[in-house]
């Protein structure tokens, strides 16, 4: 009498891991896609966030700078902003393109891209600067203009075209640091009128 083996065969035992794997694997995979997904989004949205503020802090200071009229903040009379490329600040030089103006309170204010580590900055009557942007975000360029409309010969009411590039520093690997450009263009509100 011979009895029957009712076990399975190698066979039969690699194709059933061989399927199991491949139903498995799928959406794995599409898990882990979606994971990074998400983080590099979470990531992005950290940014404008850090950014957010700083842009919307910037624009409303230079929206309402005041016309200088005796030309002690700008160096010329009746100027609304001058550009600026390095200065020195509390005993430090500090390089990088900026922009200078005269506040709402009257106060020699200058918002500058501080090169040196990647950081916009605001000093105020020369005094040291402080730091607009987060360590978390690096400024990969700040330009500013068109210069044609920030003097009082001319018809136009001041305005000027701010853009930036900025990036994400944080220790993360190099395909989730997020990049974004921004370009905004900000109006005096005081109408531009002969004094």
């Amino acid at each position: 009498m011979a009895t029957k083996n009712k076990g399975y065969t190698l066979i039969e035992i690699m194709v059933a891991v061989g399927i199991f794997t491949v139903v498995i694997a799928a959406p794995t995979g599409f898990f882990v896609s979606s994971l990074k997904g998400q983080q590099k989004a979470l990531a992005s949205q950290e940014l404008f966030d850090n950014v957010s503020y700083s842009l919307e802090y910037i624009s409303r200071t230079l929206r309402m700078a005041k016309k200088d009229l005796t030309g002690a903040c700008l160096g010329s009379v009746g100027l609304n902003y001058a550009k600026t490329n390095s200065r020195s600040l509390g005993g430090v030089v500090y390089s990088g393109p900026g922009i200078k103006f005269k506040n709402y309170q009257s106060v020699c204010q200058e918002i500058f891209w501080d090169t040196s580590d990647n950081r916009l900055k605001e000093s105020k009557n020369g005094a040291s600067p402080i730091p607009l942007t987060s360590d978390d975000i690096k400024i990969v360029s700040f330009a500013f203009g068109p210069e044609t409309s920030w003097d009082q010969n001319d018809n136009e009411q001041p305005r000027i075209t701010l853009s930036m590039e900025i990036k994400g520093a944080r220790g993360q690997r190099s395909e989730l640091q997020p990049e974004m450009k921004i370009q905004t263009t900000i109006s005096q509100r005081n109408l531009d009128v002969t004094y």
